[in-house]
């Protein structure tokens, strides 16, 4: 009876008006800027990525134009394909109130995997392959299952996951790494259309994770799981394989990760990976994706890699240190945090609360 009664009260909250207000003389008010408030609702927590990204690319044309060059671009685009990859991953996790620290040893295992298992022979490429996937889900499924059911802190399972990975990896090559094949060099170095391989791969992944995050029950539900686990438990949502399933497909995303990257090198070292943990999950905060969880855009994370991509080829060919590169990358993960975690309203409200307190006591003094 209860829930019946409170059915009608629905419609007047998905269209913006109070259920306590409604007749005629709203009407006006629920009607005005439906196209605004939809693109709000979908581009506020991601927009200024966007922005800060066109804005990126207009200063390196006024300043470093070279950084803009057709070499410029196809050096820099396929290792952003990477990174926007392995943050789509990243972005998973955080949704699910996560954090994954195995991101290194999971993609230096993968590239370890792809060029010391053939040791140049393209005929075992695909079984290498078969192997590194296979790594990825068990990694995945030991970290989500640690985190989800365990109960471990996600910084602590995947820390420990990462060293794990880092031992087998050292334990398959001895620190000795082997040259990729050519048929993976190929691949991963070739070209569609005159579109970097690795970018057309990179943009089909994040359409399809995009597609099922925000057009299907599946994604729905895991926003929901990610936002309230305790509101989703109660609405009979299986929170625990929302949670797993979030490791193991972003295991799968580093892997497939790795295994472009592992093309892109010549000679990869056994510790490929390491340069990808700080830059994944700066390209999560800047894209608008709470490190608190729930609602996130593997699109804008994606847009974050890319903007980290072209930071970095600008302050190459400007002839700065890779330090102060890590350095700015640092500063922008903080005020990407800043931006998207603060609540400035609060902190507004704090300063003229202040202002005004001094005021008043002046006048008083006087």
């Amino acid at each position: 009876m209860m829930e019946r009664q409170a059915q009608p009260s629905a419609p007047s909250l998905a269209t913006g008006a109070s259920p306590a207000s409604s007749g005629p003389a709203v009407q006006p008010r629920v009607q005005a800027g439906p196209m605004a408030r939809r693109l709000a609702s979908r581009w506020g927590g991601s927009s200024a990525i966007w922005v800060v990204t066109a804005l990126l690319f207009v200063v390196s044309w006024v300043f470093q134009p070279q950084s803009l060059s057709h070499g410029s671009l196809f050096g820099m685009l396929p290792f952003a394909a990477v990174l926007a990859m392995v943050s789509i991953g990243q972005t998973l996790v955080i949704q699910q109130r996560g954090i994954d620290l195995s991101v290194p040893g999971m993609i230096s295992l993968t590239v370890v995997i792809a060029s010391s298992y053939p040791n140049g022979d393209a005929s075992k490429l695909g079984v290498a392959i078969a192997i590194a996937y296979g790594a990825a889900v068990l990694a995945g499924l030991a970290n989500g299952l640690l985190v989800s059911v365990v109960g471990i802190t996600p910084i602590v399972a995947t820390i420990g996951m990462n060293a794990l990975l880092y031992g087998s990896n050292l334990a398959i090559t001895g620190g000795v790494p082997r040259n990729t094949t050519a048929a993976l060099e190929s691949f991963a170095s070739g070209t569609a259309l005159g579109v970097p391989t690795s970018v057309v791969i990179a943009v089909g992944l994040t359409a399809v994770a995009s597609f099922i995050g925000k057009r299907t029950v599946l994604g729905r539900r895991f926003e929901a799981v990610g936002s309230n686990p305790s509101a989703a438990r109660a609405a009979g949502l299986a929170t625990q394989r929302y949670q797993v399933g979030a490791y193991v497909a972003a295991s799968v995303c580093y892997c497939s990760a790795g295994i472009l990257l592992a093309g892109l090198v010549t000679s990869p070292s056994a510790f490929q990976g390491d340069t990808y943990l700080l830059p994944s999950v700066a390209s999560v905060v800047l894209g608008g994706t709470s490190l608190l969880g729930g609602k996130g855009s593997v699109v804008a994370s994606t847009m974050g890699a890319l903007f980290l991509s072209q930071l970095g080829q600008f302050v190459l060919t400007t002839g700065l240190s890779t330090a102060v590169e890590s350095l700015i990358e640092a500063v922008v993960l903080a005020l990407g945090i800043a931006i998207y975690t603060v609540r400035w309203s609060s902190v507004r409200d704090w300063i003229r609360r202040a202002a005004a307190g001094r005021s008043g006591g002046s006048a008083t003094g006087g």
